[in-house]
């Protein structure tokens, strides 16, 4: 992946028009992360995790809480999440660095087990999720803000096969954040330099 310094790039520089440019950290997502298809499975549960803690809330909220959200998650590791005991969840409950509501706490805790299933049915997550698109990612070519939606018929998909499957907090308007968070959907702006197909794939 190229790195970009949003501190050092030039001012002409063209984004989607949402981003804040006071953020650095919130430029460096978008310039770095947005939309870059995702295929790994470690990467794409941390995803899941943060989508799903972010419902209601705003995602520059969870992002500023990513580093501590893997220092207490285990680096996002299903396998260890699923053994979290009472005391465990007492303690994530106790942490600031995170988002202390009970119920995402249990969903995350209920997402690393069916996350796990779907490996083992489908021999990975990626193999599962990118079936929703037939594995190519979706690009749209937004031209104004007005032209986003917060949901499609491939996240209505999505969720409900999730849901289905048992997962939490995965409504379709999560699995569309998700969807273009992981690549899945292509929804940079048309005159966002981030929109170029070989940026897109770095």
């Amino acid at each position: 992946m190229t790195s970009i310094d949003p501190t050092s790039a030039t001012p002409t520089l063209c984004r989607c028009a949402w981003v804040d440019l006071s953020k650095p950290d919130y430029v460096a997502y978008h310039d770095e992360e947005w939309g870059v298809p995702v295929h790994d499975d470690r990467k794409l549960f941390e995803l899941l995790v943060l989508e799903s803690a972010q419902a209601g809330l705003s995602w520059y909220t969870i992002l500023r809480k990513r580093d501590t959200y893997r220092q207490a998650f285990d680096d996002f590791d299903p396998e260890k999440i699923v053994r979290y005991d009472d005391a465990k969840i007492q303690e994530l409950l106790a942490n600031p660095g995170i988002i202390r509501n009970r119920l995402k706490v249990l969903a995350t805790i209920n997402n690393a087990q069916r996350f796990l299933a779907v490996q083992a049915e489908f021999g990975s997550f990626d193999a599962y999720l990118w079936r929703f698109v037939g594995g190519n990612t979706i690009v749209n070519h937004r031209k104004t803000l007005a032209e986003y939606t917060a949901t499609t018929p491939e996240s209505d998909a999505m969720s409900k096969d999730l849901k289905k499957r048992g997962f939490k907090f995965m409504g379709s308007t999560v699995c569309y954040a998700y969807m273009q968070a992981t690549g899945i959907v292509n929804d940079h702006m048309l005159d966002c330099f981030r929109s170029s197909p070989t940026l897109i794939a770095t």
